[in-house]
């Protein structure tokens, strides 16, 4: 008679990792779509107009320099667009560190791998993300403000 030995092999537990994941879809879905969709609901005012408009907010603060008063920068309300656009960035990163937060959890509480590895990259994802949205956006303003010291001739 053989007897065979059955080995029960303890399988790791998953809900850290399963919800980290989730978790970090959510943050790269924050990350993203508004940047597709708020322009769509939200237009941004015409390119032309916001060189027009930084171009005299120069004009008046180098008019101010030169008669030695100090320079009174005009109340300018958030757009319902750029709040919008600041929430979801927040949350994007808010709930990217948290998937991070959950996957090292779930390799310190000895769950599967592969779920907290694939946390951890979608939230790294998620703030990768946004960060290079926000040095995209300080790159065109420094476009834009070349060329309206160009215009006006200050360079």
């Amino acid at each position: 008679m053989t007897s065979s030995a059955t080995t029960s092999s303890a399988l790791p537990s998953r809900r850290l990792g399963i919800i980290g994941s989730i978790v970090g879809v959510l943050a790269l879905m924050a990350a993203v779509l508004p940047h597709w969709v708020v322009p769509m609901v939200f237009p941004p005012p015409p390119a032309d107009q916001v060189i027009v408009d930084t171009g005299h907010r120069i004009k008046d603060r180098v008019i101010a320099r030169v008669k030695g008063v100090e320079y009174q920068t005009p109340k300018v309300e958030k757009s319902a667009g750029r709040s919008w656009s600041e929430t979801a960035s927040a949350t994007a990163i808010s709930l990217g560190l948290l998937a991070i937060l959950l996957s090292v959890l779930a390799l310190i509480f000895r769950e599967e791998r592969l779920l907290a590895a694939v946390a951890a990259i979608l939230g790294t994802g998620a703030i990768a993300i946004e960060i290079s949205f926000a040095m995209i956006g300080a790159l065109i303003l420094i476009a834009i403000l070349y060329v309206v010291a160009n215009i006006i001739g200050l360079l």
